[in-house]
């Protein structure tokens, strides 16, 4: 049998009705209370507390506050006018019955048209986030195809010119070796004629002696085969030289390095190649674009920003499949897991990411404080609000000046000792 609560102070105005329910040491939730325009009921096993209300209230704008041990409702009267009493007097069991019956279907009625219109409202932003990622990457595709036609062009106009060029020079040798060679005919004709002057018989009928041809330069008929062979130099001799080279991956010489360190180096290097190319092997059918970490983070941050918390996710998780490495990956989807209620995944990503902002420097202040901030935040919607303090000092002390950070860490210290003063 229930305990009926029957100690209760209240008071009015013309507009509202001002009600103070004790507790009795019993911890009370919102979902402990239930009220429409004339019903009103408090249910905390094993006590409770029941009203049909002398007129009806706007129970939409009406509130209730627990605190101190106290439920305190301030109650919105439909129409200004003084009650005689709280409750309807003279009532009857079925009007009471009546009453009650009529506020739960309302109050049925009205949560279910709350949940089709946050359904609705729900599939309206998914319908909009789709659209908007759609949008998204057609303008991105678009952007990539405008650059390959860009680097396209160029590379046919540098194509262009270089066959111009090659044509040009073509065209200068061609009208050089004509040149040449013409210079070379007419070289030949000459020495030719100074031939002919030379064995030519003088009128005077006296007779010389031809002379006799000599080797040499300007001797000779234009078709012996002499002259060809004075104007080609000598064939030179082929031989094989033979290069060796120290086998070195480092640049610096062996006598500078350390060579367990270049060893441990190499070892890590090949561990790490072996890594990414198992996870790529799983990873072919994606685009060139998509296995890059930096541009998976950019479209997380995107998606995160337009609200599509699941969508930025799934980007961040493809990201650290390539690259587990990078905190700022784990510290935005701690931030995706609180919007979406994932708390425990939220600490994970947190903690795993304030592991890798190590050594701490100032380079990664803001880094730090965000990981223990939004750790913290997981643990008091937890309701363990002190590992929640712990995580929110530590952020004080590294950004000491910061006043939000401050304020949200003195709610919790009251929490604290609200939740230990009510047990």
């Amino acid at each position: 049998m229930p305990l009926w609560l029957r100690e209760f102070r209240w008071h009015q105005s013309p507009t509202a009705v001002f009600l103070s329910l004790p507790l009795r040491g019993a911890r009370a939730t919102p979902a402990n209370i239930f009220c429409s325009e004339r019903y009103l009921k408090v249910s905390i096993p094993p006590f409770l507390f029941e009203v049909i209300l002398y007129a009806p209230i706007d129970d939409t704008n009406s509130t209730a506050k627990i605190g101190n041990g106290n439920i305190f409702f301030t109650l919105y009267k439909k129409e200004p006018a003084m009650w005689d009493s709280l409750s309807l007097e003279n009532a009857d069991k079925e009007q009471l019955q009546y009453l009650r019956e009529n506020a739960v279907l309302k109050a049925q009625q009205k949560a279910k048209e709350e949940t089709e219109a946050k359904k609705a409202t729900k599939e309206e932003h998914k319908k909009y986030a789709l659209e908007a990622t759609m949008k998204l990457e057609e303008a991105e595709r678009k952007r990539i195809e405008d650059l390959k036609e860009k680097e396209r062009q160029k590379v046919t106009e540098e194509l262009e010119l270089w066959k111009n060029q090659q044509k040009d020079a073509d065209k200068y040798k061609s009208i050089q070796k004509d040149g040449e060679l013409h210079q070379e005919i007419g070289q030949l004709k000459e020495r030719k004629n100074e031939k002919m002057t030379k064995t030519r018989i003088p009128n005077e009928g006296t007779s010389k002696t031809r002379p006799k041809p000599t080797k040499g330069h300007g001797s000779g008929s234009i078709f012996s085969p002499n002259v060809k062979e004075e104007q080609l130099p000598a064939p030179r001799s082929a031989a094989t030289i033979k290069v060796n080279f120290t086998p070195r991956v480092f640049p610096t010489a062996l006598r500078e390095s350390r060579v367990a360190e270049e060893e441990e180096w190499l070892h890590k290097q090949a561990e790490a190649r072996r890594t990414i190319s198992a996870d790529l092997s799983e990873l072919q059918d994606l685009k060139e674009e998509e296995k890059n970490p930096d541009w998976l983070k950019d479209k997380g941050n995107k998606m995160f920003a337009m609200g599509n918390y699941l969508a930025a996710v799934n980007a961040y998780n493809l990201a650290l499949r390539l690259n587990n490495k990078l905190p700022l990956l784990y510290l935005n989807r701690a931030a995706c897991h609180l919007k979406l209620r994932n708390l425990h995944k939220a600490i994970e990503d947190s903690s795993k990411a304030l592991e890798l902002l190590t050594p701490p420097v100032p380079d990664n202040e803001d880094a730090r404080v965000k990981a223990y901030v939004r750790r913290g935040t997981a643990f008091c919607q937890l309701e363990l609000y002190t590992e929640g303090l712990q995580d929110y000092e530590a952020a004080l002390k590294i950004d000491p000046k910061n006043k939000n950070i401050e304020k949200d860490a003195e709610k919790i210290r009251h929490l604290i000792q609200g939740t230990m003063q009510s047990s």
